[in-house]
């Protein structure tokens, strides 16, 4: 029997999602998540795509393998357990993944250390990842374990794009670049792009904005990643939720030496109390839409300066592209808040782009365009799927060796 059922697992710091795939037709199996892990408050909610049945465990779950072994019993329910010959493998997202992993790669103990290493970059998630991967590699020791990292599809930027202008030495002893984040989605986004408008994907010129609470844009020539706005970590670039993207370092020196703050103090600030949250003291876009449309000033600012930010983007990388195919609204908010996508274009037509008020108020679960008939750019709303994307990664990998057997 062929394996070709792949487990994505997601692991971050309280929580596993989790998806079952089998990659012979990219079908769903079964889709879970387990969050507040350590808390007295644990949940776990389980579905099996084939039966429909859906079932919810409340309950203290201390820990990852806790957490796993719970996630196992469910999957063993609908007979679907880690103990199926059909498994090929665990597909693992990884956040960071530096400049050493520019592709999914088989998880073994030098790539466990590397990933480590990486953790003073990626702090909050890094770490999670990794229990997620120990965790898994001894429930089922046997399996292909494989790591597929956000970073990945972001290492085909230019120098001229990935580093900044610091002292060169310094920059490359600490590993101070730009890296990028979201690289599944947007991956995923620009060839689904492509797909949706009838080109080869090496043909086309994509901007992708993944719009969710947090965001990130990128400029894809023909299949590859030329610029991203995030940089060494995932606080750079666009407005998001509650953090502050694009900001002048100097003011971190100056919120320390005038406000006596310290640099925990405003790393705090700047990822957990910024954005959308510390503009007007919301995060959710449509509570901003709902108090926008009751004249609260303080969301209209907050939404006027998410906009002017995400309209930048698109011109600046507009420029780096040279030629623009489509730009693609994906995430959250992306995908669902119309009135986003009508002011981030607004203003743009000169550059070719402009929405359909119909077609954008149209809501879907399916790639569509939203620009009208004969636009010089196509504007897209693409339904991101990164586990679609890790289990396809994953499977590539691995798979062969499942086929030839």
């Amino acid at each position: 029997m062929n394996a070709t059922r792949v487990l994505v697992l997601n692991s971050g710091s309280s929580s596993v999602k989790y998806q079952l795939l089998d990659m012979r037709d990219a079908s769903r199996l079964a889709v879970g998540l387990v969050e507040r892990i350590g808390e007295q408050t644990s949940r776990l909610k389980h579905a099996c795509v084939a039966s429909g049945d859906t079932r919810e465990q409340n309950g203290p779950i201390a820990d990852h393998d806790a957490a796993l072994k719970a996630v196992a019993e469910e999957l063993a329910k609908d007979g679907l357990g880690l103990d199926s010959p059909e498994l090929a493998a665990i597909g693992h997202r990884v956040v960071h993944g530096g400049m050493f992993f520019t592709e999914p790669t088989v998880i073994d103990d030098a790539v466990l250390t590397e990933i480590e290493r990486l953790i003073p970059v990626a702090p909050l998630h890094n770490p999670a990842n990794l229990t997620g991967i120990r965790t898994a590699m001894a429930l089922r020791p046997d399996l292909p374990q494989v790591a597929v990292f956000d970073t990945a599809f972001h290492t085909t930027m230019p120098e001229s794009a990935a580093r900044y202008a610091i002292e060169t030495k310094l920059a490359d002893r600490y590993r101070v670049r730009r890296y990028g984040f979201h690289g599944t989605s947007h991956a995923y986004v620009s060839r689904r792009t492509a797909e949706l408008l009838g080109k080869a994907y090496e043909d086309v010129n994509v901007i992708v904005l993944h719009l969710g609470n947090g965001a990130s844009a990128s400029a894809v020539r023909g299949g590859r990643c030329v610029d991203t706005s995030m940089g060494l970590t995932p606080l750079e670039g666009l407005v998001m939720g509650t953090r502050s993207g694009d900001l002048d370092p100097a003011v971190i020196f100056h919120l320390q030496r005038v406000g006596g703050m310290s640099m925990d103090e405003i790393d705090t600030l700047l990822n957990k109390r910024s954005g959308l949250f510390g503009l007007c003291g919301d995060n959710d876009m449509r509570e901003i839409r709902r108090r926008m449309d009751e004249g609260d000033e303080q969301a209209r600012l907050a939404f006027d300066i998410y906009i002017h930010r995400l309209r930048k983007y698109i011109g600046a990388y507009y420029a780096v592209l040279g030629s623009v195919d489509a730009v693609a609204f994906t995430a959250g908010v992306g995908e669902n808040a119309d009135f986003v996508r009508a002011a981030a274009v607004a203003g743009l037509e000169g550059l070719g782009l402009a929405v359909d008020g119909e077609r954008n108020a149209v809501r879907g679960d399916e790639a569509r365009l939203i620009s009208p008939d004969g636009a010089r750019v196509a504007v897209a709303v693409v339904p991101t799927d990164e586990e679609m994307e890790i289990a396809g990664q994953t499977y590539a990998l691995v798979g062969k060796d499942n086929r030839d057997n």
